[in-house]
């Protein structure tokens, strides 16, 4: 899996702002310093239908406080994040990733390690403790050809996500590449047509976030502040704590200035 470390996704000034502006609603933290944007924020991207399959879909709450009223509001609303495909490295690596990228294939290991023998003890080996949810992603996808009913991929999406976690192996290294990205991007987009509702653990909607951003940033694509906010929005609720620590230790070395 790419390398993933936490790091905040606003600067210092801005989390500061955040943390100054938290108040809190039933024991919740909510953000209430802009209203207007937070109410104004478009409920999915300004996108053909066709296009949204490309995108996943994370249900945000939005609260604010309405002085006037004296009360809170609530709206769920929705972070829309880009899927990254996956890119192989050059021949001869990622033989396996690059001809399912190109014809845009799911990756099954167990069928992989049954065309290519040669290879079956080095994938073998890399999955040992694993290999029982191979064979179940295996079992969902096989049905899902069958029945082209998206129901049978939510077990391989989770099993997915959660195989992830213990990336990179011997095997994704020397032979197949770095499938498990492109594999979840495909199974995201696979429920999206079916219409089915599904989501992910925050870890992983954060890696697509990550993976996103250095897209967008790779390819000099403008700024897209709906985005930013629902992202900083997502963290806030997902990851609460995440920056507090640069924060707190700035706010001390200002003390002591003082």
């Amino acid at each position: 899996m790419d390398s993933y470390k936490p790091k905040p996704l606003l600067n210092k000034s801005e989390l500061k702002q955040i943390k100054r502006s938290r108040t809190r609603v039933h024991g919740q933290k909510v953000i209430t310093d802009d209203v207007k944007k937070l109410k104004s924020l478009s409920v999915t991207p300004d996108l053909p239908e066709e296009e949204l399959v490309n995108y996943y879909k994370e249900p945000i709450w939005i609260e604010y406080y309405i002085p006037r009223e004296s009360r809170f509001a609530y709206e769920i609303k929705y972070l829309y994040v880009y899927l990254v495909n996956s890119e192989p490295r050059p021949a001869p690596f990622d033989s396996i990733l690059r001809e399912a990228v190109a014809k845009d294939q799911f990756v099954d290991l167990i069928e992989v390690s049954m065309l290519h023998p040669e290879k079956e003890k080095l994938i073998r080996t890399s999955y040992t403790n694993s290999w029982p949810f191979f064979e179940s992603i295996s079992n969902g996808y096989k049905q899902y050809q069958q029945t082209k009913d998206p129901y049978y991929l939510r077990v391989p999406l989770y099993h997915t996500e959660n195989l992830m976690k213990r990336e990179p192996s011997l095997s994704t290294l020397e032979f197949t590449g770095n499938f498990f990205i492109h594999n979840l991007n495909w199974l995201i987009r696979k429920m999206n047509r079916g219409g089915k509702e599904f989501s992910l653990e925050d870890e992983t909607i954060s890696i697509l976030i990550k993976r996103r951003n250095e897209y967008w940033e790779k390819k000099n694509l403008p700024a897209d502040e709906d985005f930013d906010l629902f992202a900083a929005l997502f963290y806030e609720q997902a990851f609460p704590n995440r920056g507090l620590e640069e924060i707190e230790a700035a706010e001390l070395l200002d003390e002591r200035e003082i």
